[in-house]
Order: structure tokens, then C-alpha cells, then sequence
């Protein structure tokens, strides 16, 4: 097997835990927020806190890949495994932010649906990352994170050609189309890390 035989650099698996741990973190606190939309502004400035403690130890991993000759993956899948949690991240705080910018005063029953289908996807994401290092049944969380991200275009398909048969009102359209859409795509962020996940298996098992 590949990967026993190339040295391993242990900081790298810890600190993959590290930013997984802060993607499921952000995004429970994301479906708090808008399962209990109260204190949105609070919720919402912890959620960038969050988000900025995630880029400190992305930047760690990325100035650490610089710095090491042999790495125990993949030099590109180290950087795309990064750079996908992180993103999954920064779609949750530029989402939460909307909210307020926007002045929402309530989300929809559908927006909570998929805030909730991104919280569990980033549940199996952390799941995934911390089985890596023994590359231990990966696929299995792959292909529920997948299951949901297809839930999630379904959800979205639905909601934009009710928004626009339904909603009279073309600032709440507009709003609203740009956060299911931001939405989708969050969930399309989660299937990308865990492509990376299922194409780092292929290469080392």
C-alpha cells in the first residue's frame, strides 16, 4: 500500500482534523441561526470568528506543505483538501452575513431544510477527515455527503420556480434567489471536498 510506505508528517492529519472540526462547528452554529432566528447578529459574528480561525489553520497547512519535501499525501491533495474545507466555510459566513445585510426577518421553511442538509453534510465531512490517516472506510461517508447534495438541488430546483411564480415582491425574489442559490452551492462546496476524499483513496489504497 502506498501510503504506509511514504514518510508521514502526522501534523498534517492533525491540523485536516483541526479545520474539519471548524467546518462542522460553523456550520451547526449556521443552523442554529436559522433554526432559532433570534441574536442574528451575535450568531453571525461568531460564525466569522469561526470562519477566520478556520483560514489561520489553513494557512498553517498551506505554509507547511511549502516547507515539507515529503508529504503523506499527494502535495495537490493536501492544497485541494485545504482550500475545499475552508471554502465550505467561507460560503457559510457569506451566507449568514446576507441574512443581515438583507434584513431577513425570517427564513423560509425550505432555507432551514438546507442549512440542515449542509450541517449534516459537514457532520460526515468531519467523519471522513478523521478516518484519512488510516484511509479507513471512506467511501461510505462519500456517498452520503453525495445522497445530500442531491437532496439539496432538488430543494433549490423547486424553491427558485416557486419563487418566481409566487413571490410579487422582486426585491424579496431577488434576495431569495441569491441565498438558495448560495445555499446549493455550499452543499455543491461539501460534494467537491468529498470528491477530493474519494479521489485521495483511489490514489493511496
Amino acid at each position: 500500500m502506498r501510503f504506509s510506505l511514504v514518510p508521514k508528517d502526522q501534523r498534517f492529519f492533525e491540523l485536516f482534523n483541526q479545520l474539519a472540526q471548524k467546518v462542522h462547528a460553523g456550520a451547526l452554529l449556521f443552523r442554529e441561526l436559522f433554526e432559532q432566528y433570534t441574536d442574528v447578529e451575535r450568531k453571525t459574528r461568531r460564525i466569522k470568528e469561526i470562519e477566520h480561525e478556520a483560514d489561520l489553520i489553513t494557512h498553517e497547512i498551506f505554509n507547511r506543505l511549502n516547507k515539507t519535501f515529503v508529504t503523506p499525501l499527494e502535495p495537490e491533495d493536501i492544497h485541494q483538501l485545504a482550500s475545499g474545507l475552508d471554502d465550505i466555510l467561507d460560503d457559510i459566513e457569506g451566507i449568514s452575513a446576507r441574512m443581515v445585510m438583507f434584513r431577513i426577518t425570517q427564513p423560509t421553511a425550505e432555507a432551514i431544510e438546507l442549512v440542515d442538509i449542509i450541517a449534516k453534510a459537514a457532520g460526515e465531512i468531519e467523519k471522513a477527515v478523521q478516518n484519512l490517516q488510516k484511509m479507513d472506510d471512506l467511501i461510505q461517508f462519500c456517498i452520503e455527503i453525495n445522497r445530500m447534495e442531491n437532496m439539496a438541488d432538488e430543494i433549490t430546483r423547486r424553491m427558485v420556480g416557486e419563487l418566481f411564480d409566487k413571490e410579487k415582491d422582486v426585491v424579496k425574489l431577488i434576495k431569495w434567489k441569491e441565498i438558495y442559490g448560495r445555499l446549493e452551492a455550499t452543499a455543491d462546496k461539501c460534494e467537491d471536498v468529498a470528491n477530493i476524499i474519494e479521489n485521495i483513496v483511489v490514489k493511496n489504497a
